[in-house]
């Protein structure tokens, strides 16, 4: 049974073949990159099965691997672009104060006085860190900086994240 896309997690990209023996290079999202060859079978967006991993090695900047679907430099190119992803059930639950990027997506955004801003509705990076896209309950959405003076508390049990608008920050 496919995953719920909601309960996945991005951990790679394919960037294209590698060599003439049908491998792909993936570029990782994962604090280590050999972690994408472990999770073994890496989902597409839908839940459906993308790729699954039979062996790999470290390249610079992710992994370069063997997969059952793909048998030619040809086939591997054509996953070039493909987004990978895994459950986020099969991930190891992160430290105290730790968390996923993902689990922030959908948590209320207070002021540190307690007023409800809105919600995280996206998080990304666009080169120089990573951003909070918050969607107030009337109006146009805004981007946080996700830095300790912009975001000074995330209460993961509360389901909320303290922050400091950007036209407040001194």
């Amino acid at each position: 049974m496919a995953e719920k896309p909601s309960d996945l997690i991005l951990v790679g990209r394919v960037a294209g073949a590698f060599g003439v023996k049908g491998e792909v290079r993936i570029t990782s999202f994962t604090a280590e990159p050999l972690a994408l060859v472990g999770y073994k079978t890496l989902l597409r967006e839908d839940g459906q099965v993308g790729l699954t991993l039979t062996g790999g090695r470290a390249a610079k900047g992710g992994v370069v691997a063997r997969a059952q679907e793909v048998a030619t430099r040809e086939e591997a190119e054509a996953f070039r672009g493909l987004k990978l992803h895994v459950p986020r059930s099969i991930l190891p639950e992160p430290n105290e104060d730790e968390f996923y990027i993902h689990d922030l997506i959908g948590m209320d955004v207070v002021s540190l006085e307690g007023d409800l801003l809105g919600t995280v509705k996206s998080v990304r990076d666009f080169g120089a860190g990573d951003l909070l896209e918050v969607a107030p309950t009337t109006g146009e959405a805004w981007w946080l900086p996700f830095t300790r003076e912009a975001v000074p508390e995330v209460q993961m049990d509360a389901g909320r994240i303290v922050a400091v608008r950007p036209d407040e920050v001194e």
